[in-house]
């Protein structure tokens, strides 16, 4: 068996196997280490120690009576071990003076007698009891002289102090040398671990560093990690001086910070405020942030057309790539846009960096992939974001959500759902507005489209609230879109009115691109429909119509509402609204075409267009659960569950009593409970039962699947619907 042989202090007094011996190397920056003395060891980098021969209490009487029985030229020693001094040197120049000079025993002895009673461990540190205790009894300044001293030697040597520069900040060590080790450790951490960055800056300020000069680094660090209300008031106290440092970082944080807060009209007002002039690397995020406001010529001014990125880093050029891609995204043929934000975001990803910035590369392709039609990319785009820590811990949350919101699109509720409890549990901070308000219409989007109108009605009062603390901005259309579909559903349109008309100006400021109007002029034909105000639907027919030259979307959406009319007006061929169901399937919106085949199907005057329309509603929306309840586009689910590609729903006539029968004709002329009640004099509430026991007994499982059913079981009693 090979026994390692473990030197002594006496070993390494005098160099174990002949090596010099110098000062530990210091351990690099972790998060929140415990220092040596907390650890119960000396110096940093020193060897773990062996099992401590003295357990007793610091304040033991009888450890007490021992320590002070200790030669002070003992005491000094241990002292100077537990303050981070390691043997055989260099030691505190008063105690080697004395040790030079022949006041005290030579070193050996000192050693000697510090192990045999019991206090030194063979490894050279001091027992933890006995550490705790000396440096607990030792006067602070004393302790903090002693400190300078080892500080000093490690300058001397020219090596880092490491975790141990924390340790002294920590126990209150004001020191321009360790405040300006912690600075550039906390510098060096910024743009890749921000939370240990924030630490360091901290611990920099106990240790003396200006509180002004790191403001702008302090702030960086907090709104990276999302706590943006310290970000908000390192940032406000800086701002105020008349020549504030790091400006620009400090804007920076200000920007990204205002538009977390879903005010990104005030993210380019701090741009603005500025200058261009000023504005140097930070031109891209400065023109994302004034497009995303309406503010293409201020854009165009910190960020001219054909601008070189500030460096050839992977993150100047990812900046730069993605500013040119949001400007690409506002022309009439935008198809160069995606592209180049998909190319940034690869870049940001490469580079690891956490820079402060009003929207993330990932999220800007996420949304342009969104209104194009293509929400498997936008899924893959933030999927490989997430994965790479894309703009840090602040980010996390937006990704995540903008992935439920690619899977929702997608008709993949399940998936929507677990990414936004990704979302809500991205970081230990509450969503931020802009988060918030996103994440309140995912809810109202699942809702609607499961069917569930109470589900649908909470959701609707947290998105109600969420919108008061949020601003209409380009980044943000699609939840806007969703939340104008489902206001019409409930009759609440005037609460989002005012909303609406912010969207549609800033789209006309921008010059009405269609890549990012396209979305929401459907939003629009969907609201109208459910209004039944052909007033309202003309202008958004108009809009995707003349969109339809240059975006395919666009013409898809036009011949789905074309469809979505003629089904409305009852006046239809199967094949065209199966075409348009299919088209909007083609495009990422298998739900919106199953939706729009089975509302065709429960008013088809042909059974065999009635079957046609159900079976390709099935083919897009298999699960059959997907839709809202009642009359109108938005509403309807698209398939019964047991409805085959060559069967229908077993006739379940001969179930229904004769006033079920009288119900149900009723429901089929599409009359309210009121209205069927006054026609065959019962209450509204018996008729609302009817109508759900109707329901059980022939498996319908809403009130498109029931239309259905009923035309089916009533035959040829069956009106139709004028």
């Amino acid at each position: 068996m090979v026994v390692h042989h473990q030197p002594s202090s006496r070993e390494l007094l005098h160099g174990h196997h002949g090596q010099e011996t110098r000062l530990a190397a210091p351990h690099s920056y972790a998060p929140d280490p415990a220092g040596p003395a907390a650890r119960g060891t000396s110096a940093p980098g020193a060897p773990e120690a062996g099992p401590e021969p003295d357990r007793r209490a610091p304040d033991d009487p009888q450890f007490m009576a021992q320590l002070r029985g200790e030669n002070a030229a003992v005491r000094e020693l241990l002292l100077a071990l537990s303050v981070g001094f390691t043997l055989p040197g260099p030691l505190p120049a008063e105690l080697e003076r004395k040790v030079g000079s022949g006041d005290v025993e030579s070193l050996d002895s000192l050693v000697a007698k510090a192990e045999e009673s019991g206090l030194l461990l063979p490894d050279g540190t001091v027992v933890g009891t006995a550490q705790h205790a000396l440096l607990t009894l030792t006067p602070t300044p004393r302790i903090h002289a002693l400190q300078r001293e080892l500080v000093g030697c490690f300058a001397a040597e020219r090596r880092p102090l490491g975790d141990f520069a924390r340790e002294l900040a920590r126990s209150g060590l004001a020191d321009h040398r360790v405040a300006a080790e912690l600075e550039r450790a906390g510098n060096k951490a910024l743009e890749h671990d921000p939370g240990l960055a924030a630490q360091l800056f901290d611990e920099a300020l106990l240790a003396g560093a200006d509180d002004l000069a790191t403001a702008a680094r302090r702030a960086h660090a907090a709104s990276a990690t999302g706590d943006l209300d310290t970000a908000d008031r390192i940032i406000d106290g800086l701002l105020v001086c008349p020549e504030p440092p790091d400006l620009r970082l400090a804007v920076d944080v200000s920007a990204a910070v205002w538009a977390q807060r879903g005010m990104l009209g005030r993210s380019a007002d701090v741009y603005t405020w500025l200058g261009a002039a000023k504005v140097g690397p930070s031109a891209p995020a400065a023109a994302v942030a004034m497009i995303g406001c309406g503010n293409r010529a201020g854009a165009e001014s910190m960020f001219p057309s054909g601008s070189a990125p500030a460096s050839p880093t992977l993150l100047a050029v990812a900046q730069a790539q993605a500013a040119k891609g949001v400007l690409e995204s506002l022309s009439g043929d935008p198809h160069q846009g995606l592209p180049m934000l998909i190319h940034a975001s690869d870049m940001l990803n490469a580079s690891g960096a956490s820079v402060p910035m009003p929207d993330t590369p990932g999220a800007l392709a996420a949304l342009v992939a969104l209104h194009s039609g293509e929400p498997h990319l936008a899924e893959t785009i933030v999927r490989a974001a997430v994965a790479a820590g894309q703009g840090g811990d602040a980010a996390k949350p937006r990704l995540f959500l903008l992935q439920a919101w690619s899977a929702m699109q997608q008709d993949k509720p399940e998936d929507a759902r677990l990414a936004i409890n990704e979302a809500s549990k991205a970081n230990h901070w509450p969503l931020v507005p802009r988060d918030e308000f996103l994440c309140s219409a995912l809810e109202v989007g699942l809702a609607r489209r499961s069917g569930e109108v109470h589900d649908l009605v909470l959701a609707w009062e947290r998105a109600r609230e969420a919108m008061l603390h949020t601003s209409v901005d380009l980044y943000n259309l699609l939840p806007w879109g969703e939340l104008m579909i489902t206001a019409a559903r409930l009759r609440e349109t005037r609460r989002v009115s005012h909303y609406l008309d912010e969207a549609w100006k800033l789209l006309h400021d921008l010059g009405d691109p269609p890549l990012w109007a396209v979305p929401l002029h459907w939003a629009g034909v969907q609201a109208a429909l459910l209004n039944e105000s052909p007033a309202d639907l003309a202008p958004h027919a108009t809009a995707l119509a003349r969109a339809s030259d240059h975006s395919h979307l666009a013409w898809v959406l036009a011949a789905a509402g074309k469809a979505w009319v003629s089904v409305m007006a009852a006046n239809f061929a199967a094949s065209d609204v199966e075409a348009a169901a299919r088209g909007l399937n083609a495009v990422g919106m298998p739900w919106e075409g199953a939706r729009l085949a089975g509302h065709a199907a429960a008013r088809a005057d042909e059974r065999k267009d009635m079957i046609r329309l159900l079976s390709c509603a099935r083919d897009l929306h298999p699960q059959g659960s997907s839709a809202g309840t009642g009359s109108g586009p938005a509403e309807p689910r698209s398939v019964p569950a047991a409805e085959s590609s060559n069967s229908v729903p077993p006739d379940a006539g001969s179930g229904l009593s004769e006033r079920e029968k009288e119900v149900a004709r009723l429901v089929l002329e599409g009359k309210t409970y009121r209205e069927i009640g006054e026609a065959i004099y019962i209450s509204p509430r018996t008729a609302e039962h009817h109508i759900a026991r109707m329901r059980r007994r022939l498996g319908a499982e809403n009130r498109s699947d029931l239309l259905v059913r009923l035309r089916l079981a009533l035959g040829s009693e069956n009106p139709q619907r004028e």
